[in-house]
């Protein structure tokens, strides 16, 4: 493994769904799983290509329930393209690996140009060895455009080589074991046909939400070949008949174009894919753009360490970020899935991991950043309708999203380890509103794009204030607001042990970032022209007595604590200590502690004991000064000892049962424990390349666990933020860490280069006609004008 390249030698069954995951490709519109293009979905392999926002919706029969799931499509299947010799049997790497038949096999992904090769060779049963050497794309080019180019060497042999180009779309989504109960199937095929003598084409539409799929391929060889057309029943394919000599090379080339009804610029999607695909270049043409399209977006997300093995996983992450969500999606009313176009894992939905995606784009692709907030403010219309249905004004926004923006959480979900279908309350998870308008106050601070917060932001900021403000009930024996039955991001407390109704009280990082929302509500009122704050304020209602609740609830809202510490919720403090050394010796990881104890007989609800970072996360969102502002406004002391109590009581009782908890807790120990925090963040890094939550990778990538190592490099090693008009730097290189370089844009500045060093910290500004930016390090603001260099002494990495 090179900075840029990830190889693999040697094919390894059990690993290799967790390879098809790691090398997907893909451009923003679609993606395609690394999967053998002669393979076939079962257990060891799933071929998959996932369109971004393309949904559709099927009812299922579960133990005695029916289940509406919607769920991400497999679409037709572009990839397949197999071989024979002599009419002998077709390629299949598993049975020439049984059959100790496959000499050489290398697969590498090159993320500097987003191209994978494969190459192996074979013998058949009479001893024929075959070279083959296999180079694919999905075109970061042309958001339609995808191919393969595969070349044969007959070694010592001659004769007929047939080779089998198809387009397939009877697929199903079987990626995930445990989802296989639910109906799977989503594609009806409507027709197939060839159009020209080397183009094939296949359409099918989805079976509720009726979107067509259309899918062209243009198969051509270096070598006359005879061509036969086969077609099937939502199948179609070029089978080519090439005579080869002896140590001779054929080249046979596939160029795949993909439409949907979603499209825009095109009256027919079938009719745009054989246009596209008959009109696209060769192999090699379309290799070169996508070589120039990668190199731009390599130059727009320059992040350079010092550490070989760091930089190499770091441009994994961005890679399959930007395959998630590039310039394509800019056009489309997309969300983020928490585990990108990669796989079905969460069924393809949107999460709110754009908490941790949205500050590496805001700062380098904020047109993306843009996008992914419109499909938000897109679905206000649903979110008004589910706080009405919940008795309340505003937004209340899904904890899971998909199409229409609807609530897609299940009500039942499978325990693996016990077999048994459980009841589902992650539903109330009310702060994924409370991200929504933390994310979209922080792209106007990095942005200071007033357009985006005058005529999109401030509304879905304000309704979501809206929404909070409306829950809290007055406790007048307290002299306090409360929120009460939520669930906040720890996962595994959902109720109380003696309570019936699911849901938690007080739980702090609800409580507090809704302090924080409705006080950047008032702000924003304060931000924007006279007339729209006007238009504004009676489109939504918002007069006098809805600033005085936001006034009110952020300066009386309730703060559990217990034991000099931040409570999670209300009762946190009477719940049982939990045997964690016990749990351990007895199952060695603990990281899915809910099922486990499930599987027991037993409940979290019971225990001090959490998935994840929970109260810790209002340390990882927010600053020293803006928590002492909220607690100080609330009326409680708030000094660094109490962050410190705080972190250290949660983090002996946190089992890292998903791959953002150590990312977060690597944040945290980076002020105060270096060495931890770097320990920490290589388990992050780490933990989709080595799938270290055993099997879960190959389902789809951790994108927000991706994005979030990047965003940990950015904003806490290089100390990067915004706080309204100024940017903020202030180092603080961790023990791995000599040297760390950053190119950002901020405020309409295409290039501002960051260099921390050991001993130094430089700041320098590309020429150009915006505006000179206000800096602020370590207390002292200084102005940079376009084409400066401002750098200042550090003491090992930090701030003296």
């Amino acid at each position: 493994m090179t900075r840029w390249r990830l190889t693999y030698d040697g094919y390894a069954p059990e690993a290799e769904r967790l390879r098809e995951a790691l090398c997907t490709l893909g451009n923003g519109h679609f993606a395609t799983r690394g999967a053998a293009p002669e393979s076939a979905a079962g257990d060891v392999h799933h071929p998959g290509t996932y369109l971004a926002g393309c949904y559709d919706r099927q009812l299922s029969e579960v133990a005695g329930r029916v289940v509406d799931n919607n769920d991400l499509v497999n679409a037709p299947d572009w990839l397949p393209l197999t071989f024979r010799i002599e009419e002998g049997g077709w390629f299949s790497l598993d049975s020439a690996l049984a059959e100790r038949r496959l000499h050489v096999y290398r697969q590498e992904l090159d993320m500097r140009r987003g191209v994978l090769t494969r190459l192996f060779q074979y013998s058949d049963a009479d001893g024929r060895t075959t070279r083959v050497s296999q180079r694919r794309i999905v075109s970061m080019e042309d958001p339609h455009l995808a191919a393969l180019e595969t070349t044969f060497v007959a070694e010592n042999w001659h004769g007929r080589l047939e080779v089998r180009s198809a387009l397939d779309g009877r697929v199903s989504n079987t990626g995930v074991a445990r989802y296989r109960d639910l109906n799977e199937r989503h594609l009806t095929p409507e027709a197939a046909e060839e159009s020209v003598p080397e183009t094939i084409w296949l359409r099918c539409r989805t079976a509720s939400s009726g979107v067509s799929i259309a899918v062209a391929a243009r198969t051509r060889c270096t070598l006359p070949a005879k061509r036969t057309v086969l077609v099937e029943t939502g199948w179609i394919a070029h089978d080519l008949g090439i005579d080869v000599a002896e140590g001779a090379q054929v080249t046979v080339e596939k160029i795949v174009s993909i439409f949907t009804s979603r499209d825009r610029a095109m009256e027919e999607c079938s009719h745009a894919a054989r246009v596209r695909v008959e009109r696209a270049d060769d192999f090699d043409r379309l290799l070169q753009r996508q070589t120039l399209a990668w190199d731009r977006l390599w130059h727009r997300c320059q992040i350079g360490v010092d550490h070989d093995d760091v930089q190499t996983v770091l441009n994994l992450h961005m890679f399959h970020l930007l395959q998630t969500a590039s310039e394509h999606t800019v056009e489309l009313d997309a969300g983020v899935p928490a585990r990108g176009l990669h796989g079905e894992a969460y069924r393809g939905h949107v999460f709110w991991d754009e908490l941790f995606i949205l500050p590496f784009l805001a700062m380098r692709f904020p047109e993306i950043a843009r996008a992914l907030l419109l499909y938000r403010w897109r679905r206000l219309p649903e979110a008004r309708w589910a706080a009405r249905q919940n008795g309340c004004r505003g937004a209340l926004f899904p904890w899971q999203s998909a199409g229409d923006g609807r609530e897609e959480t299940q009500r039942m979900h499978l325990n693996p380890r016990s077999g048994h279908w459980l009841p589902d309350n992650s539903h109330l998870q009310r702060h994924v509103g409370l991200a929504i308008a933390y994310n979209v106050w922080r792209f106007y601070e990095a942005t200071g794009d007033l357009e985006f917060l005058a005529e999109y932001g401030a509304e879905t900021l304000l309704e979501i204030a809206l929404y909070f403000a409306d829950i809290t009930t007055y406790n007048r024996t307290l002299d306090a607001y409360e929120i009460r039955g939520v669930m906040g991001p720890d996962e595994y407390h959902d109720g109380y042990p003696d309570r019936s109704e699911p849901g938690l009280d007080n739980n702090a990082y609800t409580n507090v970032m809704a302090v924080w929302v409705m006080r950047r509500a008032l702000e924003v009122l304060d931000v924007l022209p006279s007339y729209r704050t006007a238009e504004l304020r009676e489109q939504l209602e918002i007069g006098r007595e809805e600033i005085t609740r936001f006034e009110d609830v952020s300066r009386k809202i309730r703060v559990p604590y217990h034991d000099g510490v931040i409570s999670q919720f209300d009762g946190y403090g009477e719940l049982a200590e939990l045997d964690w050394e016990g749990y351990r010796r007895t199952y060695g990881d603990i990281r899915r502690l809910d099922r486990i104890l499930e599987a027991e007989g037993d409940t979290p609800n019971r225990y001090k004991a959490s998935k994840q970072a929970d109260v810790l996360m209002l340390f990882y969102l927010l600053t020293h000064d803006e928590l002492k502002s909220i607690f100080q406004r609330l009326g409680h002391p708030y000094e660094s000892e109490l962050m410190r109590r705080t972190i250290d009581y949660y983090m002996a009782r946190t089992s890292h049962g998903s791959t953002l908890s150590a990312l977060v807790h690597a944040w945290l120990l980076a002020r105060t424990d270096g060495e931890d925090s770097w320990r920490l963040f290589l388990d992050t890094l780490h933990s989709d390349l080595m799938d270290t939550q055993h099997g879960t990778t190959a389902e789809g990538v951790h994108l927000g666990a991706m994005a979030g190592t990047v965003d940990l490099v950015q904003r806490c090693y290089a100390g990067i933020s915004t706080r309204g008009d100024t940017l903020l730097i202030n180092p603080r290189l961790p023990v791995g860490i000599g040297e760390l370089e950053l190119g950002l844009r901020y405020r309409g500045h295409w290039g501002i280069d960051v260099t921390c060093q050991r001993d130094l910290l430089r700041v320098t500004l590309q020429a150009g006609a915006a505006k000179p930016i206000e800096l602020k390090h370590d207390g002292l603001t200084v102005t940079i004008p376009p084409g400066g260099t401002w750098e200042t002494p550090l003491v090992d990495g930090h701030t003296p």
